[in-house]
């Protein structure tokens, strides 16, 4: 099996070309993936992993994702080879994506911050509705 989930920070707003052939789309872009060990004494680690994305996910990815963003992606590997113009053969792995998630909140009107409209999220307790957090005790479960 060949599955890839990756999340991450774009390094870069993607860069969209076509086929020559077939003239399809194509988005090209990295991920800034955070390791998740860090060891004692040391910053964090980051693996820069290149992904492309195919007609219309590429066109998604090309509209949608801005560099620094945080984006989750699912794909399979895929490693390729070729000659360049000096003869030398070069190899590239990559990440062909199949799908591809906003991993963080949009950003408001003023783009300062985000926003509280998170799907599914629970009101906080100021926010003048009748919600209350229990302690615990009484819950079914």
């Amino acid at each position: 099996m060949n599955k890839v989930i990756l999340m991450g920070r774009l390094t870069r707003d993607p860069e969209v070309r076509y086929t020559q052939t077939s003239n399809t789309l194509v988005a090209s872009f990295s991920l800034a993936v955070n390791r998740r060990f860090v060891r004692q004494g040391e910053e964090r680690q980051a693996d820069f992993i290149n992904v492309v994305a195919w007609g219309k996910l590429g066109e998604f990815c090309s509209k949608y994702y801005k560099k620094g963003q945080q984006v989750a992606i699912t794909g399979r590997i895929q490693t390729r080879t070729w000659d360049d113009e000096q003869g030398q053969k070069r190899y590239v792995t990559e990440v062909v994506a199949e799908e591809a998630y906003f991993a963080e909140g949009r950003k408001d009107a003023s783009g300062d911050g985000n926003f509280d409209a998170t799907f599914g999220a629970m009101p906080s307790a100021n926010s003048g509705s009748d919600f209350e957090v229990s302690s615990g005790d009484d819950l079914p479960f």
